[in-house]
């Protein structure tokens, strides 16, 4: 099954012409930020009224989609927080999953609709895409908490406390996506700062998704990268770089990692470019709809393919 195939049979899934489809696609993922950027707002466990509202509405607009919704609860502070798990069994290997993931906190004192509304926007998105299909693999789409500091690579971090899980019961995670900041198209400047690894990392300050991944998974990288690029008009590149770089490890396929999974983070590259990155600006109204209904569509023949199993891979 190639890129092409794979393409055509994800456009069964909508019902309306191409370009009407992909209109409406942005107009839902507009709707998804401005519900968690926007209503909603800042959302973290110093805003945990916020935060549970988050929670609420993903599992909600899960629901909504068909998708069987659970929760993973764990307390931080007394506080209990929660992991949204929708599943979607395989036909095949069923003991097989593909974990597409995102992160519904933001940062403290931001309302993060690049980081992280955009990746559960693309989240929901794709799982209504999945909702009336079945493929070999079972599909589970997970928003994560607790990915933004201070709980960030601690024991306290939701896709760890995931992945943990996973692991402790023996469940076979073929691979896994890490949804962090993809509406940063059309391009900002880079800022005026140049932290190290910046000189490493120089060449993801261009426009196009980079598919992140540390040396163990860079295969993964590179599978993604190239179905996508047979999907989508939006341009991408895998870079495979040492997990141990502050860039590469920032967002939640870190905790797949320390779990012996195979991950990998699509990005926009926010910290190098959107200038409004981890900011009280880091508004809905900054980012561009069209480029994340590109990803979501690439994205979904490059699942298409993950979740046919081993007669693709």
């Amino acid at each position: 099954m190639d890129s092409r195939a794979a393409r055509a049979s994800v456009e069964t899934l909508d019902h309306a012409p191409a370009a009407e489809a992909h209109r409406l696609l942005a107009a839902a993922l507009h709707h998804d930020v401005d519900v968690l950027a926007s209503d909603i707002g800042e959302r973290n466990t110093a805003t945990y009224r916020n935060l549970d509202r988050a929670a609420t509405f993903i599992h909600e607009a899960l629901q909504s989609a068909g998708v069987p919704v659970s929760r993973q609860t764990y307390t931080v502070d007394g506080q209990a927080c929660h992991n949204i798990v929708g599943e979607l069994a395989g036909i095949g290997d069923t003991h097989e999953v593909v974990v597409i993931g995102a992160h519904y906190d933001s940062v403290r004192g931001g309302p993060g609709a690049n980081d992280n509304a955009s990746g559960i926007a693309a989240l929901l998105a794709l799982a209504r895409a999945f909702a009336v299909s079945r493929l070999s693999r079972t599909l589970r789409f997970v928003a994560f908490v607790n990915e933004e500091p201070p709980y960030i690579r601690t024991k306290h971090m939701g896709s760890l406390v995931y992945a943990q899980a996973c692991r402790d019961q023996g469940d076979y995670i073929a691979a896994m996506l890490s949804l962090e900041t993809l509406g940063c198209f059309p391009s900002f400047d880079p800022p005026s700062y140049d932290p190290w690894p910046a000189k490493l990392l120089r060449p993801l300050q261009a426009e196009f998704l980079a598919l992140v991944s540390n040396l163990h998974s860079r295969w993964l990288a590179k599978d993604v990268a190239r179905t996508f690029r047979g999907a989508s008009d939006l341009p991408a590149r895998a870079v495979a770089l040492p997990g141990f770089l502050p860039a590469v490890r920032s967002s939640d396929h870190w905790s797949f990692w320390q779990c012996g999974y195979p991950a990998i983070m699509a990005t926009d590259t926010a910290p190098f470019r959107y200038p409004f990155y981890h900011t009280r600006y880091d508004t809905a109204d900054k980012l561009s709809y069209r480029a994340i209904a590109e990803i979501v569509t690439g994205l979904r023949v490059a699942i298409i393919r993950l979740a046919m199993g081993n007669e693709i891979l």
